[in-house]
């Protein structure tokens, strides 16, 4: 028996996780900021860089949530293996970007500090949602 295709078979799984993951990042990231605009467009928020009150934090908490978990889907339908647990990675790697985003604006008073954490909390639950409604469908689908 031969090895080489199972040499050139993890190379391929691991693109293909990583690309899992980055659609998912990419998704979750182009809604954001088309809504964002969108709403600053309209006035819904302030002016970029001043001050957001409440309302419309929870706002973009819950569009934000929603992206998510849509976001969430896609990496696990993509996923080859584990649709689960790359849609947690990205909930992971979700964690890491808002605390950072936290740490770079906690200071600044651009808004309640609840927003920013309330970003970080949710990341898990919203990928395990999303991967839970893929894997929901795809067994019904069977």
């Amino acid at each position: 028996m031969s090895s080489a295709p199972a040499t050139t078979a993890q190379p391929r799984r691991l693109g293909q996780s990583v690309w899992a993951l980055f659609a998912g990042l990419l998704i979750v990231v182009i809604l954001s900021v088309v809504t964002d605009a969108l709403f600053y467009r309209l006035g819904v928020f302030p002016p970029i860089g001043e001050y957001t009150a409440d309302k419309p934090l929870l706002l973009a908490t819950t569009y934000r949530a929603i992206f998510g978990v849509i976001g969430s889907y896609a990496t696990a339908r993509l996923a080859p293996h584990s649709p689960m647990g790359h849609a947690l990675i990205g909930g992971c790697i979700g964690i890491v970007l808002g605390t950072l985003g936290a740490i770079a604006t906690w200071n600044r008073n651009l808004g309640p500090h609840w927003y920013p954490v309330a970003l970080i909390v949710l990341a898990l639950p919203q990928s395990w949602l999303g991967a839970r409604l893929y894997l929901r469908s795809a067994s019904s689908k069977s």
